[in-house]
This record gives structure tokens, C-alpha cells and sequence, in this order.
């Protein structure tokens, strides 16, 4: 089969692997659609080893074969892959038999990801698609579910405001998730034009990131206290987004960590101190009151296909993932999400 490997060097190449042999409780995807992820822009900058195992973790495909174990009723199944959580737990551990995969204590780390003709996963990290779903649209079901899992995480109430910082993929299906679960007035920081006119559309107040007199007009739009709840969507290696997300928050507010930041940062917690806040850090996707992220943004998806027929911009086939790259890198291109689908 053929697999793409990042070389460490200049980008992708596309070699070949044995076909995988499945274990107890396996199954074998066909995949069908993988997402590029901010994540992995930022991983291959950074990488200067040749990888054994490909990446990619918005996955969706078809189950073409089982493992000793896995229902039978899975075979043909057209499904979105939890790679990270459930799709490698152990299902033993205190943190798995409450349903927080993501925190599981003994996860199986050897899986490869969707920059693959097929992959292989255990079958409880498989969620059935809608009736209707194509597997485009079952791509997006990883970056909803994080979303989702931090909105649910913040337990935002009904009626609440909501800034979101960024509008990558994930502060849009932020803005998606927080409206979908009832939130008010919502607000969103955009760098790109194709995102911000993807957000407006969405439903959110646009703002310039480097607008100085940001917080100045969320307060505005606040009656003078600032948002509920807000979302940090961006990470990397500054605080400022951090702060700005502090900022514009409420005395006694929550700020939800969402954007993973890849070096050690330094940031003044007075303001949060007095001002009671709590922030909170949100991780991937779980069970939360027994229902799954990944079930929940499933049934959003084809309950809503219009809020996401303007996501993917983009499409190549395996052999130009170096393309499709290049593309997800360049933001003046108009890119907002970019895939690799098998057609």
C-alpha cells in the first residue's frame, strides 16, 4: 500500500508497505479522506527525522476488513477514525472505563494515520457515518469534535458570549460548535480574509487580531464586562492569544485552552487571579455524560451540511500531498481547509 512519510528534510515522499496484519479487536480502514491539520503544519516545520508511521488524524473511510474480535456488523461500514483516543486505548484503565479515552493510561501509540491508502485502528475508535455523509464531510468530524469537547468542557450556559481567538479550523468549528450548543453573542478574531468571511457567515462578530482597541469593543458589545467564555484557539509559541483571551473575559468567566502551545510560555496570572477566572484546558475528545464528541458532531454535520460546504477549498489525491501542503501552508492562496480524498 502506499504510505506518504515526511523525509525530515523538504517534505513528503510516497513509498510502499506490506499490507498491515490486523490484531484482536482490529480493523482495517480504507481511507477515503484525510484532513490537514494546523497540527501537522506546525509538526513539519519542525521535523528533521525520517518518519516511520504516516500522519494525518482527520480521517474518514471504509472498513474493509476485521481483526479477531470486531463485530461483524462493522465490515462495509463508511466511517470517521478516532486515531488519538479511543482508536488506540485500552479500555482497562480508570480514565477508559470513564469514557475519557483521551486520558488513557496505556494508549497503543504504533498506528499509523490517514497519509495511507489504508490504516488500521481498533474498531471502538470507528464512528458510523450519517446516512448521506460523504467522506469529505467525515473528515471534519475530528476538528468538530475537539470543538465540541471544549465548548462542553467550558460548560457554557445558554445564552452565554463567546469570543473566539483565531479562525483556523478550529476556531471555526468553535464558532459552529458554541452556536450549535446555544450560545449568544459570539465574537471571533480573523487574520485571513477567506476565514473571516467564512466566520461572518458562521454567525460571529469579526475582529482584527491586532486591532488595539479590541478588548475596548468587546466590552462595548458586553454592556462593560466582557464575554462568558472564551476560546483560544491558536497556541504556538507566544502568550499574546492567551492574554487577549484573559482579557476579554468576565470577571468570574472561563477561558478555555484550545490551541496547543509548542514551547514553554510566560504570562502575568494577576489579571485572571482578581478577576476569578478559570481556565480550563481541553484535550481531543471523550464520553461526557455519555455521549461521545465524535457522535455529536457526526449528527451536527449532517444535521447542518450548509454551515460546512465552505470548509474544504482544496483537494488532491495521495501523490501530491507535497501540493496539498504547500497549499494548507499558503494562506493568500484563499486555503481554508485542504484534504486528501481518494475519489
Amino acid at each position: 500500500m502506499k504510505v506518504a512519510l515526511h523525509n525530515g528534510v523538504n517534505g513528503m515522499e510516497i513509498i510502499n508497505k506490506p499490507m498491515p496484519k490486523l490484531k484482536k479487536d482490529e480493523v482495517l480502514v480504507k481511507v477515503k479522506a484525510t484532513g490537514i491539520c494546523g497540527s501537522d503544519l506546525l509538526h513539519y516545520k519542525k521535523n528533521s527525522h525520517f518518519e516511520k508511521k504516516p500522519g494525518g488524524h482527520e480521517v474518514s473511510g471504509e472498513i474493509v476488513d476485521l481483526g479477531e474480535g470486531s463485530p461483524k456488523e462493522l465490515f462495509g461500514l463508511n466511517v470517521a477514525v478516532d486515531l488519538i483516543c479511543s482508536g488506540g486505548a485500552c479500555f482497562k484503565c480508570w480514565f477508559c472505563l470513564r469514557g475519557q479515552y483521551n486520558c488513557c493510561e496505556n494508549s497503543q501509540k504504533g498506528y499509523g494515520g490517514g497519509f495511507s491508502e489504508f490504516l488500521v485502528s481498533k474498531y471502538q475508535g470507528c464512528y458510523k457515518l450519517s446516512d448521506g455523509m460523504s467522506f469529505s464531510e467525515g473528515a471534519l468530524v475530528e476538528p468538530l469534535a475537539v470543538s465540541i469537547h471544549a465548548i462542553r468542557r467550558s460548560k457554557m450556559s445558554i445564552g452565554d458570549s463567546v469570543a473566539v481567538i483565531g479562525t483556523g479550523n478550529i476556531g471555526l468549528t468553535s464558532i459552529i460548535a458554541a452556536k450549535s450548543l446555544g450560545c449568544g453573542k459570539i465574537f471571533a478574531t480573523s487574520k485571513h480574509k477567506q476565514q473571516a468571511e467564512l466566520a461572518k457567515y458562521l454567525g460571529a462578530e469579526i475582529f482584527d487580531p491586532s486591532d488595539e482597541n479590541f478588548k475596548e469593543k468587546i466590552l462595548e458589545f458586553t454592556s462593560g464586562k466582557g464575554v462568558d467564555v472564551s476560546i483560544e484557539t491558536v497556541g504556538g509559541e507566544s502568550p499574546s492569544t492567551l492574554e487577549q483571551a484573559i482579557e476579554v473575559t468576565r470577571n468570574q468567566g472561563k477561558v478555555v485552552v484550545l490551541g496547543g502551545f509548542l514551547a514553554p510560555i510566560t504570562t502575568d496570572w494577576i489579571q485572571p487571579l482578581v478577576k476569578e477566572q478559570e481556565i480550563i484546558f481541553s484535550h481531543c475528545y471523550s464520553l461526557i455524560e455519555e455521549e461521545h464528541d465524535f457522535d455529536l458532531a457526526i449528527d451536527l454535520i449532517s444535521k447542518e451540511k450548509d454551515l460546512f460546504s465552505r470548509f474544504v477549498t482544496d483537494e488532491f489525491p495521495l501523490d501530491e500531498i507535497n501540493q496539498a501542503f504547500s497549499t494548507a501552508y499558503d494562506k493568500t492562496n484563499g486555503s481554508i481547509k485542504v484534504q486528501i480524498l481518494d475519489r
